[in-house]
């Protein structure tokens, strides 16, 4: 019997797959779970649709996430911090302190999808990455004086 999954289901598939099982495993367990319905043309054209949704939203996110990224490829946050004789830092900078200067700036950017290669504990300009969608990652400059 075929069935579409409606979730992922360990050593079966995945969401929205199509597989081929027993009858008894499909009605018993699958179905009655609600884990699967049953492979039908009003339920495929139902899958299909889905599916097709789900690929607009995806691109239309993906598009403003370039759009966002381009908007933020001039921005430089700027921080003040007191430093030590030799031009090191008393502290570091965080993403959470990235993420406030850029809400204060206009952008609402999640301190979470800030990413750093390394701590930013010294004088000068770093660049920082900030990971808008799976696809599209920005960065933006860090000057500390």
């Amino acid at each position: 019997m075929k069935v579409i999954l409606l979730t992922d289901v360990k050593k079966q598939g995945k969401k929205d797959q199509v597989i081929d099982v027993s009858d008894g495993y499909a009605n018993n367990f699958l179905i009655s779970k609600g884990l699967a319905v049953p492979y039908n043309t009003q339920n495929k054209n139902k899958l299909e649709r889905d599916l097709k949704s789900r690929s607009d939203e995806e691109a239309a996110l993906v598009s403003e996430c370039e759009e966002l990224k381009k908007r933020l490829a001039s921005v430089t946050v700027n921080f003040k911090a007191k430093t030590g004789k030799d031009g090191k830092m008393f502290g570091s900078i965080s993403s959470k302190q990235i993420s406030d200067e850029l809400k204060k700036l206009g952008y609402d950017v999640d301190k979470k999808k800030i990413t750093c290669n390394h701590t930013i504990d010294s004088l000068g300009v770093h660049v920082v990455d900030i990971n808008l969608h799976k696809r599209v990652i920005a960065n933006i400059n860090v000057h500390v004086e």
